[in-house]
């Protein structure tokens, strides 16, 4: 059983990181800004929660969603 919760949390990180990723490409900024906005937002608590399934999601599809959804994290 162990095993089967350390990789889901290996495949949350690596979801994260590809999500700060994709925000920076977009967006056209710096990891540690982009890291800062993916931390600050909903998504992010939604992630760590595994809630509504989010986390099975596409990372490039959640950093657009993300940047669609809460702009103000933006500004």
């Amino acid at each position: 059983m162990m095993d089967r919760i350390h990789l889901s949390e290996v495949y949350k990180q690596n979801l994260e990181n590809d999500i700060i990723k994709a925000i920076a490409d977009m967006k056209q900024l710096e990891l540690r800004k982009a890291f800062d906005i993916y931390y600050s937002s909903k998504l992010a608590g939604q992630i760590a929660d595994g809630l509504y399934g989010i986390e099975n999601m596409d990372a490039r599809y959640l950093a657009e969603d993300l940047i669609e959804n809460e702009s103000e994290l933006f500004d």
